[in-house]
């Protein structure tokens, strides 16, 4: 992976939003009581800059090919993190019932934040490769 290569540079913008939900995070931290933050959110952030990136990084290779052949990929990945989802969330609250709320709460905003993320540069990068 060189400097300049798609998934170089959407894993190095990947990095500096999740810094900034990070301290984002950390400034709610001191503002809102603790009950309201749950245990797992680190673990959920990395799992999110994983798969948010890996998902990018698989469609990017995905673009090459013809545009139907693309979006079938991007269809089939999409489906495929939104059941890996649901099922995390489900078993999870399953096992924590006292973080349930908080857990859901900040899992589907990363949920939110992290998808429209790709979604964008998802959407840069069809138009830097139409140019």
């Amino acid at each position: 992976m060189t400097h300049s290569s798609p998934s170089f540079i959407f894993l190095r913008k990947l990095l500096i939003c999740s810094a900034l939900l990070v301290i984002l995070v950390l400034i709610s931290w001191f503002i809102f009581p603790k009950k309201y933050f749950s245990p797992a959110l680190p673990f959920t952030f990395i799992f999110f800059i994983a798969i948010t990136y890996f998902g990018y990084s698989f469609l990017v290779r995905f673009s090459r090919l013809n545009i139907v052949r693309f979006i079938n990929m991007y269809l089939l990945i999409t489906t495929l993190k939104l059941l890996l989802f649901i099922a995390i969330l489900v078993i999870y609250i399953l096992l924590n019932r006292k973080d349930a709320v908080p857990f859901g709460l900040s899992f589907f905003i990363l949920y939110l934040v992290y998808t429209v993320f790709e979604v964008i540069s998802l959407a840069n990068y069809s138009k830097n490769l139409s140019k």
